[in-house]
């Protein structure tokens, strides 16, 4: 995958997390058209960049704790 494409799904996958419009790890995994484990390890990458993304239960969904996305 080359960096373009890594940036491309970076940026997908933030503006589903803004939205609270991921759904659960499975939906995710198919928006994408990968494994859930795979879902799984591009969340921790934004965590480990210091984004702090949870799951909600309640929503289904992944969002910024807080409910404030970091700054841009």
């Amino acid at each position: 995958m080359s960096i373009f494409q890594r940036l491309e799904r970076t940026r997908r996958l933030d503006s589903l997390i803004r939205k609270r419009a991921t759904g659960t790890p499975s939906t995710l995994a198919r928006r994408f058209g990968v494994s859930e484990a795979t879902v799984y390890r591009w969340l921790q990458e934004l965590k480990e960049f210091g984004l702090p993304v949870k799951y909600c239960r309640r929503r289904k969904t992944y969002l910024y704790e807080k409910g404030k996305p970091p700054q841009a």
